[in-house]
C-alpha cells in the first residue's frame, strides 16, 4: 500500500513538474511571476478535450493542446508583457497584467463550457492495469509518467545541450551583454514563452485525463501548487523545480491516503513555511538569485 502511494505520488509529481518548469522558466528569463500560467494550463486541457470531441485521436489532440497553449502563451507575452519590458516597468506591473490575462482566459472558458464540468469520453483511454512487483499501474499512469519524463528530458536537453539553450541562459544572466554578443532577446522571449505554454498545455491534458474533469477554474489550484513548488525548489532553479515537484506529489498523495484530504494543504504549506525559515531562497536557491540553474 505504501509503495503504491509512492508510485501514485511520483506520477502526479511528474505532472506538477511540467507545470512548475514552465512557471520557473519564465521567472528565470523575465524575472516575473506569470500568474496567467494557470489559465494557459486550463486552456491546454480545453483544447485537448474539444479536439477529442471533434473526433481526433488522443495523441493528436495532445499535440494540438501543447501547440495551442504555447501560442496562447506567446500572445500573452506580446500583449501583456512586451510593452512593460520595453518601458522597464516589469515586476509589479507584470503581475497585474498577468492577472488580467488570466481573467480573460478564464472568462472565455467559462462562456464556452457554460460553467459545466466537462469530461473526456470514457473510451478515450483504455482502462488497462499492469501489475509490476505487486504494484498496480494503469495504462494512463504509465503514459503520464513516460510523457513527463520525455518532456522534462527534452527541456533539459534544449537548455543545456543546444546553441539555442546557451542563448537562453545568456539572456537570463545578462540581457545587455547577450545583445552585444549578437543574441536577439526578442527571439529568446518567444521561445521561452512558447515552451512554457506547451509544458502547461501538456500538464492540463494529463490532469484532465487523470481526473476526467475539466473546469474553467481548474488552473487556480494548480497555479497555487506550482507557486509552492517553485518557491520550495528555489526561484529560477530547474533542478529544484523538478525535485520539489516530485516530493510535493508524493507528500500530497501520502497525506491524503493516510491522514485526510483536509489536512493535505495544511501539511504542505506548513512544510513551505518551515523550509523558508531555514532556507529563505528555497532548497536549491542561492544568496545571489541565479537563473535557470541546473547542469552546466
Amino acid at each position: 500500500m505504501f509503495l503504491q502511494q509512492i508510485v501514485n505520488g511520483l506520477v502526479i509529481g511528474g505532472v506538477y513538474a511540467l507545470f512548475a518548469l514552465g512557471f520557473t522558466l519564465i521567472f528565470g528569463i523575465h524575472k516575473i511571476m506569470n500568474l496567467a500560467h494557470g489559465g494557459i494550463f486550463m486552456t491546454g486541457a480545453f483544447i485537448g478535450l474539444y479536439s477529442v470531441q471533434a473526433g481526433l485521436p488522443l495523441w493528436l489532440a495532445f499535440i494540438l493542446a501543447m501547440i495551442g497553449a504555447g501560442l496562447v502563451s506567446v500572445i500573452i507575452e506580446v500583449t501583456a508583457f512586451r510593452r512593460l519590458r520595453q518601458s522597464g516597468e516589469v515586476e509589479f506591473s507584470a503581475l497585474i497584467s498577468s492577472i488580467g490575462a488570466n481573467l480573460v482566459l478564464v472568462s472565455i472558458a467559462q462562456m464556452l463550457s457554460k460553467t459545466q464540468v466537462l469530461r473526456f469520453p470514457f473510451d478515450t483511454f483504455p482502462v488497462v492495469i499492469f501489475k509490476v512487483w505487486g504494484l498496480r499501474v494503469s495504462a494512463l499512469q504509465l503514459a503520464m509518467a513516460v510523457l513527463a519524463i520525455l518532456l522534462v528530458a527534452g527541456l533539459s536537453w534544449y537548455l543545456y545541450r543546444t546553441g539555442f539553450g546557451r542563448q537562453v541562459r545568456a539572456v537570463a544572466q545578462n540581457e545587455r551583454a547577450a545583445l552585444l554578443a549578437g543574441i536577439r532577446p526578442s527571439v529568446i522571449y518567444f521561445q521561452t514563452f512558447m515552451l512554457s505554454g506547451m509544458l502547461a498545455g501538456a500538464a492540463g491534458v494529463l490532469v484532465g485525463l487523470a481526473f476526467n474533469s475539466i473546469h474553467f477554474m481548474m488552473g487556480d489550484p494548480f497555479l497555487l501548487r506550482g507557486f509552492v513548488v517553485v518557491i520550495l525548489g528555489g526561484l529560477g532553479s530547474v533542478a529544484g523545480a523538478l525535485i520539489a515537484s516530485l516530493g510535493f506529489g508524493v507528500l500530497q498523495t501520502l497525506s491524503v491516503a493516510y491522514l485526510s484530504s483536509r489536512l493535505s494543504d495544511i501539511i504542505i504549506f506548513g512544510l513551505l513555511f518551515a523550509v523558508l525559515l531555514l532556507r529563505p531562497n528555497g532548497l536549491f536557491g542561492q544568496d545571489e538569485a541565479g537563473v535557470l540553474r541546473g547542469r552546466r
